[in-house]
């Protein structure tokens, strides 16, 4: 396909795509001229990742970069796929970060039995909402976060459920960036929604 119509396929400008490809996110297409390339399904994945990464995952056009020279190491593994492009993996340019509570963090995962790498930044937000909550009074230890977890879990198998029978590891990717950055407020609002109906059975008059 003509870049007019891979633009007009993925939704992507033709001077953004140009940008992509300078900026080397994007492969060139085969030249069939001196003005004229032509790009094929995998250009439209590809060019359909990084405006997930980008637009929808809020990545500079550097850690879009890296992230995708890390799927395409790890393209055979659909673990490891999804946890590059949802941010779960730290990539080896991302220094560690620091915590104040990692025995209450290790702990709760133990506890659930998840397998989960040592080094996963969720880990370290985690501890950081802990040690926050301790400096207004609220301390909580991992068995107060046990429900929550289990919550959690239950809409991790809900996640994968919708990437069953994707093969192809960039529309993996890109549909398990969509999916999940996209239905975190959807899930927050259900939340509020929640509170305010159990708040009012709770305080019937």
């Amino acid at each position: 396909m003509r870049i007019s119509e891979l633009s007009r396929k993925s939704g992507v400008s033709v001077p953004t795509i140009k940008y992509y490809i300078r900026e080397e996110l994007l492969p060139a297409g085969r030249h069939t001229s001196a003005t004229q390339a032509d790009y094929d399904e995998q250009h439209l994945r590809r060019l359909r990742l990084i405006r997930a990464l980008i637009g929808v995952r809020g990545l500079s056009v550097e850690a879009t970069r890296q992230v995708l020279g890390a799927l395409s190491e790890e393209q055979s593994h659909p673990h490891l796929v999804l946890g590059l492009a949802l941010g779960a993996i730290r990539l080896p340019e991302e220094p560690p970060g620091e915590s104040e509570h990692p025995a209450t963090v290790d702990a709760l995962l133990a506890e659930l039995g998840w397998q989960v790498h040592g080094d996963a930044p969720a880990r370290g937000v985690l501890a950081e909402t802990l040690a926050s909550l301790q400096q207004f009074g609220m301390a909580l230890d991992w068995h107060a976060l046990l429900p929550y977890a289990r919550l959690a879990e239950e809409t991790a198998r809900l996640d994968l459920d919708h990437l069953e029978g994707v093969t192809d590891p960039l529309e993996l990717a890109e549909r398990a960036v969509v999916l999940t950055t996209l239905l975190e407020p959807a899930l927050m609002a259900l939340r509020r929604l929640a509170q305010e109906h159990e708040s009012a059975q709770r305080h019937k008059e």
